[in-house]
């Protein structure tokens, strides 16, 4: 939950995650709607989908029990090497260092490394600078080091203004310029979207659509206009997606004869429990009152 959102977000997210899944077998055992419908609103939904997958791993392959073998948990779905480091150092106290922004400013002003960090190249250089000064498996205490560069990262060498006469290291540092470090490489430019959905309603039920690509895969949405449509949307949002700006716009949508594989009528007293996208629940949310009026 924490990857790609804030801590003040993912809070009660987790909490109520933890209520209805509060172990890997009942994880396991839950539908997918179900799980995608608990974690709505936290975006990048092949996270949930990676996390039921990985739990009916742990569940049919260890018994419930979390791999301690940093190879076994990398193999999971939905595990890379940052997610594996951070668990076998943490869990396990493996001297395996999790690269995240902290990380990666501390060991580039301490290095004055001056390229790009957000390359193969790049992490690379840092990844193999942070294993260089783990202590061994035999010295223990790799988690405790591991929280300490993290720490430092958030607490002193941060990214603007860094507090380098408070740094417990800053005889190491080499860099002359820390503001200025980690670079990265310029940013793209972002493109502009335009999203045409159909409000349609029926005896008390909304039509609604499931997604079948890879984004949002699962996920209930508003059913999409085939050919643009002018004039003045019922509702109207934006939201972003990668370097992307998403304007969404929803206009009355004719009855459809015969609907698709994907497409559903839901009631109103159903809405609240189906598992939406969270841009398409706001814009729900909008119209709702023009249905019940």
């Amino acid at each position: 939950m924490l990857q790609q959102t804030q801590v003040a977000t993912v809070v009660d997210y987790y909490e109520r995650w933890m209520e209805r899944f509060p172990d890997v077998r009942t994880l396991a055992a839950a539908p997918e709607s179900d799980v995608l419908h608990a974690w709505q609103g936290l975006g990048y939904y092949s996270r949930a989908r990676n996390l039921h997958a990985a739990a009916r791993v742990i569940a049919g392959d260890y018994g419930g029990i979390f791999p301690r073998a940093t190879e076994r948990i990398l193999a999971l779905p939905g595990v890379g090497p940052y997610t594996a480091a951070a668990v076998a150092t943490f869990a396990f106290d493996q001297p395996t260092p999790p690269v995240d922004a902290n990380i990666i400013r501390v060991t580039a002003r301490l290095l004055d490394y001056c390229k790009p960090i957000d390359n193969a190249a790049g992490l690379s250089h840092i990844r193999a600078a942070a294993e260089q000064w783990q202590p061994s498996e035999e010295e223990g205490g790799a988690g405790i080091f591991n929280e300490a560069l993290m720490e430092l990262g958030a607490l002193v060498c941060t990214p603007r203004s860094p507090r380098c006469s408070a740094c417990p290291v800053r005889i190491f540092c080499r860099a002359e310029a820390p503001e200025t470090l980690p670079l990265k490489r310029p940013r793209p430019r972002r493109v502009e979207l335009e999203e045409h959905c159909g409000w349609i309603v029926r005896d008390d039920q909304v039509l609604l659509e499931q997604q079948t690509g890879k984004r949002w895969r699962g996920l209930w949405r508003l059913p999409i206009l085939t050919e643009p449509h002018s004039g003045i949307p019922l509702a109207a949002l934006a939201y972003p997606f990668t370097h992307h700006r998403v304007n969404l716009s929803v206009f009355p949508g004719t009855t459809p004869l015969f609907l698709t594989e994907n497409q559903h009528w839901f009631s109103l007293a159903e809405l609240e429990a189906v598992p939406m996208t969270a841009p398409h629940r706001r814009a729900l949310q909008k119209l709702l009152p023009k249905a019940n009026a």
